[in-house]
């Protein structure tokens, strides 16, 4: 009787043996769950506006590209406060990456430092927030290169003289800021004879930098040029000069995004766009936020794609850079579908 006991004890040891040796190959094949993919979260200053949509969407090219996922969370207004609401959420969803164009940098030093603490990586991108824990900015063009160009394409215009006005977006942003700084430095040095009457904001608001450019024209009867600072004023000063028939009279050049600037380069309105390739940049902001969430160390220069194959890093600032403006004109503007 003995020797059938045996038997069955073997047999019925045998499934719970096949099951741990399943179980041990399984972990030697590595096929634990994998970790889920990095989430990066972007907050523009205003969402729906052409220029921001550009930019999510290399974001979220490079998403598919890099194997990230890219989420997009802007405020409804220019309103720094509504920014601060929107990453306080984000922390408490304990997203991996926040990417942030502050509206107003000082605003949002506080609830980055929140984010920091909480081990949640912080970039800007688009507009800076020197002074605040941020730990790297992609910044599409240097504002030396942005306010030059500004100014040069203005000048080309008006034979470098006469009076003239910037209408800007919100009067904190540090990048429109630094640019402005630029073109009142340079312009001074190397216009003397233009003269800067004011320099007003519109929010991101076109129909409010069309209303404010039109009062600009009444109030300096001999106002010769216009600078839109933003993309949304951009168009807007534009449209004012047309709308008071003064096209020839009133020169316009700004920093619009290139479908929105287009019927403005078209009918004279508006002479020049300094740009940039805004879903480069979204793209760029991605790749920046992958590295920075992986603890990879940016070099001096970075192969990023094959549209950027040699993207500077400078590590004193802590700033990557695109590239060089980009020069909108009639004539190269169907180049840029968005």
């Amino acid at each position: 009787m003995r020797a059938p006991t045996k038997t069955f004890r073997l047999v019925a040891m045998l499934p719970l043996v096949a099951a741990l040796a399943l179980g041990g190959c399984s972990d030697q094949l590595g096929n634990a769950p994998a970790a889920p993919p990095t989430r990066i979260e972007f907050v523009p200053k205003v969402r729906g506006i052409p220029y921001f949509e550009a930019m999510d969407n290399g974001g979220l090219e490079a998403a598919k590209q890099l194997g990230v996922t890219w989420h997009s969370t802007g405020p409804a207004t220019v309103d720094p406060a509504a920014q601060v609401t929107i990453l306080r959420d984000l922390i408490a969803k304990k997203v991996d990456v926040i990417v942030v164009a502050p509206n107003d940098p000082a605003a949002l030093a506080g609830v980055i430092a929140e984010a920091r603490a909480k081990g949640i990586h912080v970039l800007t991108s688009d507009t800076d927030a020197p002074g605040t824990q941020r730990e790297v900015f992609v910044n599409q063009a240097s504002a030396q290169g942005i306010g030059t160009a500004l100014v040069d394409a203005l000048m080309a215009k008006t034979g470098g003289a006469g009076q003239y006005a910037i209408v800007s977006c919100g009067p904190a942003a540090a990048n429109l800021n630094s640019w402005i700084a630029v073109q009142k430095e340079y312009a001074a040095a190397h216009y003397p004879k233009a003269e800067l009457v004011d320099t007003v904001y519109a929010g991101e608001d076109e129909a409010a930098a069309t209303a404010i450019a039109k009062q600009l024209m009444t109030s300096h009867p001999g106002l010769t040029g216009l600078i839109g600072e933003c993309t949304t004023s951009a168009p807007g000063v534009a449209k004012a000069v047309g709308d008071e028939e003064k096209i020839g009279r009133v020169f316009t050049v700004g920093v619009g995004t290139p479908q929105a600037i287009k019927p403005f380069l078209l009918d004279g309105s508006c002479s020049q766009s300094v740009l940039w390739n805004v879903e480069s940049l979204g793209y760029l902001t991605a790749w920046t936020a992958k590295q920075v969430a992986d603890g990879k160390p940016l070099g001096p220069v970075n192969k990023v794609s094959l549209e950027l194959p040699a993207v500077k890093y400078d590590a004193a600032t802590k700033t990557v850079l695109l590239g060089d403006p980009l020069l909108i004109t009639a004539d190269n503007v169907d180049q840029f579908k968005y």
